[in-house]
């Protein structure tokens, strides 16, 4: 199977109407076998076979998260007997949004990744680490595994943490890869230091990272990266990928954006009103999803802020990129009269030698305005460290949130609670 595929390469032109012939497929599929969708075009009054352009979408309304939860089963377009895989993502509300995966649809995940991994200078022989969950109904770690897999590389299945176990793999088995959150190199960095590990000369030459942003808007390097890159001089690759997308945006080694699959997701940018935004300005991501059998989603509103950029990649690639993640539309924050995102704060924080863990707290005033605490565990405590702080954050982001020392166990227990794949840096209790 090529895992390059042709159509990256072609003109804007030739991936749109390809793009829209795959359109009117989704809706097809989904008038003929989603109650969800089979009700919303009746409701609207929609007639689905005039759906012919990209820009016709826009006279269907949004799919949010609530949706999702609120009518989960009605998604779902096969009998349960072709039901092969359930996953869950959280969500806003008390109930989880379940995901049904078909055959077709594990098929068409695997070979997501391997075209992202190819992307990112993957190949057969390649020997994966992963660092990652398998289990807890995570999509994304079963995901790689299947990728893997079908470009004939090879997977480690270590999973998530534990340091030591991670460099003993390592040296017995000799990745030349490991998939991983950024943050979580330098806690490896720091074992392999404390126990006299010449990291610097092992196997691994890369890192394909999840979950937290590793560069700037115009694709230079954040603290975090920095941070890795200066500790370790290896490969750093981005990646943007969610459970509703069931598709990921992963950079080649320009690293100059994560790159826009044409035959698996259809993508708009929208502002505060639903609109469709100007070329090169931010909006919220919304995805429609191509050749997904279980659960197809259109005009899904993911929540998250970015830009589109649509000239040609060093490596020959032609289909638009995505910029980094600035942040969450429900995570905004406006403080001090500055707007900012949590991300921001986590790019000050992660660059911090002496801080071991933290949480980032935002609840509302009594004046009705946001206001922001940090909380600290730190390695070893003294009188200049929050004074430290308030500098590194005037100078970064010009204003101060609240800065309060916690043991670092008591950070830890919210941070990493059982139930949870992901670690917890962020709580919002505004009203």
């Amino acid at each position: 199977m090529n895992f390059n595929p042709e159509i990256e390469y072609q003109s804007l032109a030739t991936i749109k109407n390809f793009q829209e012939k795959k359109l009117q497929e989704v809706l097809a599929y989904t008038n003929a076998n989603s109650n969800y969708y089979q009700s919303l075009f009746k409701k609207e009054k929609i007639d689905s076979t005039k759906i012919k352009k990209i820009e016709d979408l826009q006279h269907i309304p949004f799919t949010t998260k609530e949706n999702l939860q609120r009518y989960n089963k009605d998604f779902i377009c096969v009998e349960p007997s072709k039901i092969v895989d359930y996953i869950t993502t959280s969500g806003t509300l008390s109930t989880p949004t379940t995901f049904a995966m078909t055959d077709k649809d594990l098929d068409r995940l695997g070979y997501n990744e391997a075209i992202s991994f190819t992307c990112a200078g993957g190949k057969p022989g390649n020997i994966y680490q992963l660092m990652t969950t398998l289990d807890k109904r995570f999509m994304a770690g079963f995901a790689y595994v299947l990728g893997i897999r079908a470009m004939k590389a090879s997977v480690i299945r270590v999973g998530n943490g534990i340091p030591e176990l991670q460099w003993d793999t390592i040296q017995r088995i000799n990745p030349d890869t490991i998939i991983c959150v950024p943050s979580f190199i330098l806690k490896i960095i720091q074992y392999a230091k404390e126990h006299h590990i010449d990291y610097k000369k092992s196997s691994v030459k890369k890192a394909i990272c999840i979950g937290e942003n590793l560069r700037n808007d115009d694709f230079s390097l954040n603290l975090l990266g920095k941070k890795i890159k200066e500790k370790w001089d290896i490969q750093l690759y981005s990646t943007y990928a969610s459970t509703e997308m069931s598709t990921s945006f992963c950079e080649c080694d320009a690293g100059k954006g994560g790159h826009h699959h044409p035959e698996l997701i259809i993508c708009e940018l929208i502002d505060e009103n639903g609109n469709i935004v100007k070329e090169g300005e931010y909006g919220e991501l919304v995805i429609t999803t191509l050749g997904v059998e279980g659960m197809p989603l259109i005009r899904f509103k993911t929540g998250d802020i970015c830009r589109f950029h649509y000239e040609p990649c060093s490596c020959g690639r032609t289909s638009m990129r995505i910029s980094p993640i600035i942040g969450r539309k429900n995570q905004m924050i406006k403080l001090k009269g500055t707007t900012l995102y949590p991300a921001a704060i986590f790019d000050i924080l992660d660059n911090i030698d002496f801080i071991e863990n933290y949480l980032v707290e935002v609840t509302t005033n009594e004046v009705g305005m946001d206001d922001v605490t940090v909380k600290i565990g730190v390695k070893e405590y003294n009188e200049q460290i929050i004074s430290v702080l308030q500098n590194r954050f005037r100078a970064k982001i010009r204003v101060t949130p609240h800065i309060k020392i916690e043991a670092i166990e008591t950070i830890k227990k919210i941070q990493l609670p059982e139930i949870n794949r992901k670690p917890i840096k962020f709580i919002d209790k505004r009203k």
